[in-house]
């Protein structure tokens, strides 16, 4: 099968498509098309056109037209369109580019310059095109939220960091490696794929920022490169790591069909605070990460959770317990913290009673179903002791 490349020829007279195709023929396809309606209807059949060579002054639909419409078109949008015309003035030209076109050619033709014209739009969008192929393919390697960023420009490639609060999750599957030592290869690259390419989804439909795989274990973050507000970003952390417990119950039922009987249940931690994230490496190879206490804090809190759950210390709790039904559970002692670190349960969005009253001089706020067994009671020695006090 020829590779050439294939130019639509777009002009009510006949003789000047005679005349481009003579000039193009021996290096290009050609297809041609006398009006603005026949050259739409080749653009849109298969395979497209890799350029069209478009007549301005044309009857019933001009060239400004068709070209407009080939730039609405998400599948033609790309395709480099260049004017052919007898008019010179700048307005003219002026409004071809603003609908999109790439370059001008004026009446009568000259061969050299049709060639050269042509031979550099088609170079150009092969190199854009190959641009993309690789951009794509290094983007997996990269969290959506960063290869945006990288790709804007916000984020360069140089090493530096800035100081940043921002909230973090960790997960890791319990007994993954025990669990595994029993499955073949196939069974295990299947089940680690399959659950990896779940999570992802989940991280991007959130626009959380994939830091790393350890393993089986993941580490995503909120708030950088982009943050909606510190509570918002907590919240849509949250709402990842419900989402991604439902999927894994999902998960689990593909597994059990496919043989894998012994069920994986993950943990998940989340904790708020202050990092340092930026670029972090050499001028060879650099990683966009974070590093700070509340890294470690959030991996300590993933291993103290209860299978199936997710735990949040104090700092996330403050800015997710007005969204969430949070529970309270017993302080926890970490590694590296020195006092018991505080945690709550998250398990649904909010449908829980909660009792408030803000007055001048009188504010409560209780959620009976969130407190500690010590909590119950000293809300409760409050309370009969403020009842006896103002009956």
């Amino acid at each position: 099968m020829s590779d050439k490349k294939t130019i639509l020829v777009v002009d009510d007279t006949p003789e000047n498509i005679q005349v481009i195709s003579g000039v193009l023929g021996e290096q290009y396809r050609i297809k041609a098309a006398t009006s603005g309606e026949k050259a739409l209807k080749i653009c849109a059949a298969d395979p497209l056109p890799d350029l069209v060579l478009l007549d301005v002054m044309m009857p019933d639909m001009n060239g400004y037209e068709v070209c407009r419409r080939i730039k609405e078109d998400d599948r033609l949008r790309d395709i480099p369109v260049i004017f052919i015309t007898a008019m010179s003035e700048e307005e003219d030209e002026a409004r071809g580019f603003e609908l999109g076109a790439v370059d001008y050619i004026t009446k009568p033709v000259r061969p050299a310059i049709v060639l050269q014209r042509v031979r550099s739009q088609i170079e150009l969008a092969m190199a854009r095109a190959e641009l993309f192929r690789l951009g794509k393919q290094y983007s997996s390697y990269l969290s959506p939220e960063l290869a945006r960023s990288i790709e804007s420009g916000e984020i360069g490639t140089s090493v530096g960091s800035k100081r940043k609060k921002l909230t973090i999750f960790f997960s890791d599957i319990m007994g993954f490696t025990r669990q595994t030592s029993k499955l073949e290869p196939e069974d295990l690259s299947m089940l680690l794929n399959s659950y990896l390419e779940a999570m992802n989804e989940i991280i991007a439909k959130y626009n959380g920022t994939l830091d790393k795989y350890i393993g089986d274990a993941i580490l995503v973050f909120f708030g950088d490169p982009h943050s909606s507000g510190l509570a918002e970003d907590a919240c849509a952390c949250v709402s990842m790591a419900l989402e991604m417990q439902d999927r894994i119950l999902e998960l689990r039922n593909d597994w059990s069909r496919q043989g894998i009987a012994d069920p994986l249940q993950v943990r998940i931690g989340i904790t708020t605070g202050f990092c340092t994230v930026g670029n972090f490496g050499s001028s060879h190879k650099i990683d966009y990460t974070i590093i700070g206490s509340p890294v470690n804090l959030a991996a300590r809190l993933q291993a103290h959770a209860r299978p199936g759950t997710v735990l949040v210390s104090e700092e996330t709790w403050k800015l997710v317990g007005g969204t969430f039904e949070c529970v309270a559970q017993p302080p926890v002692q970490v590694k590296g913290v020195e006092d018991p670190v505080r945690t709550w349960s998250v398990s649904s969005q909010t449908n829980f009673e909660r009792y408030r009253l803000c007055l001048e001089n009188a504010v409560i706020d209780v959620r009976p179903d969130a407190l500690t067994p010590d909590d119950r009671g000293k809300v409760k020695a409050l309370i009969d002791e403020l009842s006896r006090k103002i009956s």
